[in-house]
Formats: structure tokens, C-alpha cells, sequence
């Protein structure tokens, strides 16, 4: 996995929004996030920010 997982343990304002993806993208977000004892929602969240971290370098 070419990403870390963040910590959840940090509190900083958040708010919401809806995403529309496929149900196989799910699953396999699903499985990473079982696998490695997290939520869904902190697995796409961790994706995201390594990707932007990427595009920063």
C-alpha cells in the first residue's frame, strides 16, 4: 500500500460530502479498510491526501 492511514485520533473541523462511485470501488475500499482495522470514510480520506501530496511534488 503506497499510502498511510491517518490517525483518527485528531480533531480538526470537518464537513460533508456526498460521493457517487461504483459498488466494486466500495468493496475494495471495504476490504482495505477491515484489513487494516479502520473506517471506510478514513481510508478514502488517507487515499486523497496522499494523492495531493503526490501532485504537490
Amino acid at each position: 500500500m503506497s499510502f498511510q492511514i491517518k490517525d483518527t485520533k485528531k480533531h480538526i473541523k470537518h464537513i460533508y460530502k456526498t460521493l457517487y462511485i461504483s459498488e466494486v470501488l466500495v468493496s475494495r475500499i471495504d476490504n482495505l479498510a477491515y484489513a487494516n482495522n479502520t473506517s471506510f470514510n478514513n481510508i478514502v480520506i488517507s487515499m486523497i491526501e496522499s494523492c495531493l501530496r503526490e501532485d504537490e511534488k
